[in-house]
């Protein structure tokens, strides 16, 4: 514990359909630019499960290579490395590379049939991976949230218009995913920007609603306000599934301000687990003048546009601690 803080809250279990949580603290989906088939990819991972997270949700990940870069042995050996670090592990599923730039109006039926399928074989693939979640990326101003967005939104079709065409894409890909992960027992997640391009909470609702009754486990809520942690997570709660609040919570008080005052279930922790992957270790063992901190000096997102792998100006002599 921090001498006069009660840090318990962040190592409650937490129960999701026959998974178990060791702690309330999730690693988000960052692109580190480090293969996630490769060795270099599992021991980033794996040394942020050692550090003692409880879930651990691997970067954005192109569902299209499923079945071909990506393999069940490959991914096997990916899960394996974080479960060895005692988190569970999820998988968030992006679509092939368009997918960072295309606008709504350039998917055909057609299109969006193949991409339900790759999302499809990627479930699959995770499961008999032995991956316990799976989580369609709708956030951000990225394809899946453009299509919510009644600004960049103007399809004509079954999959634009009011709020239920906005949001049939959402839907189709975690239909796609629910066989596979009703058979393995797997999670499904779901992260979604709670306010965005012509859209605010009230329409947020109402799509994680229908999310829940198709089978999502767990709302990924990204970001909340400036305004107090975790604010926007809030009323997500309301469906009776896991939240995930997101947006510098590795200050230990705002982290422990969300749970404590009820905003969301589960918090992540993002760039202070690549400052410092032992940030929860250090924290529950009252180590926190210990941590090696973010100073927010955005080094890491440098390293992403310029294609390098992801690192800390924190780091001594460039090496993770």
């Amino acid at each position: 514990m921090i001498v006069g803080i009660d840090t318990s809250p962040l190592f409650e279990p937490l129960k999701v359909r026959g998974k178990v949580l060791r702690n309330r603290i999730v690693m988000p989906p960052m692109v580190a630019g480090r293969d996630i088939a490769g060795p270099e990819g599992r021991e980033w991972y794996g040394r942020r499960a050692r550090g003692g997270v409880g879930l651990v949700i691997v970067q954005a990940t192109y569902a299209a290579e499923f079945g071909s870069r990506l393999t069940v042995e490959n991914m096997r050996l990916l899960a394996d490395a974080i479960h060895a670090g005692g988190a569970l592990v999820a998988l968030q599923a992006f679509p092939d590379a368009r997918g960072w730039s295309i606008s709504p109006a350039e998917l055909t039926a057609a299109d969006i049939e193949a991409m339900a399928g790759q999302y499809r074989t990627a479930a699959e693939m995770c499961a008999s991976a032995g991956f316990d979640g799976i989580e369609p990326h709708g956030a951000h101003g990225y394809v899946l949230n453009k299509f919510f967005s009644p600004v960049q939104n103007r399809r004509a079709d079954g999959y634009g218009g009011g709020i239920e065409g906005r949001m049939r894409l959402a839907l189709r890909l975690v239909d796609a995913l629910r066989p596979a992960a009703d058979g393995a027992g797997m999670l499904i997640l779901y992260r979604h920007t709670p306010v965005g391009d012509g859209y605010g909470i009230e329409d947020s609702l109402v799509l994680a609603g229908e999310l829940v009754k198709r089978g999502v486990d767990i709302l990924d809520i990204s970001p909340a306000s400036d305004a107090a942690p975790g604010d926007r997570a809030a009323p997500f709660r309301r469906f009776g599934v896991p939240v995930i609040a997101v947006n510098r919570l590795d200050s230990v008080d705002r982290a422990l301000e969300v749970l404590n005052e009820g905003r969301a279930d589960l918090v992540a922790v993002g760039r202070g687990l690549i400052a410092d992957p032992d940030w929860p270790l250090k924290v529950r063992e009252g180590r926190v003048g210990d941590i090696v901190a973010c100073t927010d000096c955005n080094n890491c997102f440098a390293d992403l546009y310029r294609g390098a792998p992801v690192g800390c100006v924190q780091w001594k002599e460039g090496r993770e601690p």
